[in-house]
């Protein structure tokens, strides 16, 4: 019962692949299998391989919508900030910066202290496996330079804030 609805289903499908076999012409690099244009172009038909025609995304352009803000965009020249708003700014940045640093700094001094000196304690599965003990070695060194990075990176950015040097970047140069 089921073969004699697969058999008119997939003679169907087949009728419908060949069908799907139109001619295309090829017009320089592009292809076509409007027979009207191939004639008007001066297309070649083509033969025998297979061509496969994939259809592009299509750009959408969405409409941008600006809602009024009160402060006004930091792009544009023409607008100005007040000196007041723009100390406050300074100011604040330079608090998140300093933050920053400190978090940084306690970074780093908890890894160098973990490092002892290029012999950290070995932890429980490092005594029996001597290459997870030289790898977390490894690991260790590599996040202390990165944290020395992290904390010349927040230095010279204070330093491009401006304004008097904070207790905690004074100390820890």
């Amino acid at each position: 019962m089921k073969f004699a609805i697969l058999i008119p289903l997939a003679a169907l499908l087949a009728a419908s692949h060949v069908h799907a076999q139109s001619r295309i012409w090829r017009c320089g690099n592009t292809y076509t299998n409007s027979a009207a244009e191939a004639q008007a172009r001066g297309c070649k038909p083509m033969e025998g391989g297979n061509v496969t025609v994939v259809e592009g995304t299509r750009v959408h352009n969405p409409v941008r919508v600006v809602a009024p803000s009160s402060a006004p965009a930091g792009g544009a020249p023409s607008q100005r900030i007040d000196a007041g708003d723009q100390r406050a700014r300074d100011s604040d940045a330079r608090l998140i910066l300093e933050a920053e640093l400190k978090k940084a700094e306690e970074r780093h001094a908890e890894l160098v202290k973990e490092y002892n000196n290029g012999e950290p304690e070995k932890l429980g599965p490092e005594t029996r496996n001597y290459q997870k003990y030289l790898d977390r070695i490894a690991e260790l060194k590599a996040g202390i330079a990165r944290s020395e990075s992290d904390i010349a990176g927040l230095r010279r950015e204070l330093g491009r804030a401006g304004g008097p040097p904070s207790a905690s970047a004074a100390v820890a140069k």
